[in-house]
């Protein structure tokens, strides 16, 4: 049953991972009511998985990578080469994720975030239209929406979390 709670509340952060990641990609902000939003899903989560197994060691490793992306990612901001929304929300996805899947995370945001360099920086690999018209802006603008990679880089991490439960596969950890 706490299993089951805990897919469901990982379940319930992935329309909020796309609306973060639309609001980013639109609008450039990442409101901090989302982030919080999602910081208390992931607790919830990560509060009955450490309930189920016994330990804390989850919650622990997901507070130390939280505390570590955010302070790794401020002198960024404080160069104004990060937004404040993308480093919050950073700091807060390995709470979401669980400690034991964030190197499927860090794989998969380094995928996504340079097809999204990629993409702003070349943007007559796009389709003509709307998409090419946008890149450009944000080219000229000097601005790279990271929220969204962060928050594709999330759903899939969580889809993969849900998937491996689910199927009894157990996730990275019996891959390696």
């Amino acid at each position: 049953m706490l299993l089951a709670a805990s897919l469901l509340l990982k379940a319930l952060a992935l329309p909020l991972l796309a609306r973060i990641a639309w609001l980013d990609f639109t609008t450039q902000k990442i409101s901090n009511r989302d982030v919080v939003l999602l910081l208390c899903i992931g607790l919830g989560s990560l509060q009955f998985l450490s309930i189920l197994l016994g330990s804390w060691w989850d919650m622990g490793l997901s507070a130390l990578a939280g505390l570590v992306l955010f302070l790794a990612l401020f002198p960024f901001w404080a160069l104004r080469k990060v937004g404040a929304g993308d480093v919050k929300l950073m700091a807060v996805i390995p709470f979401v994720i669980g400690g034991t899947d964030l190197v499927v995370f860090s794989l998969l945001l380094l995928v996504f975030a340079l097809g999204t360099a990629l993409i702003v920086k070349n943007p007559f690999m796009l389709p003509a239209g709307a998409f090419r018209f946008y890149a450009e802006h944000l080219d000229r603008k000097g601005v790279v929406p990271f929220g969204v990679p962060i928050s594709i880089a999330a759903i899939c991490s969580i889809v993969f979390h849900i998937v491996s439960r689910v199927t009894g596969y157990g996730g990275i950890e019996n891959f390696l």
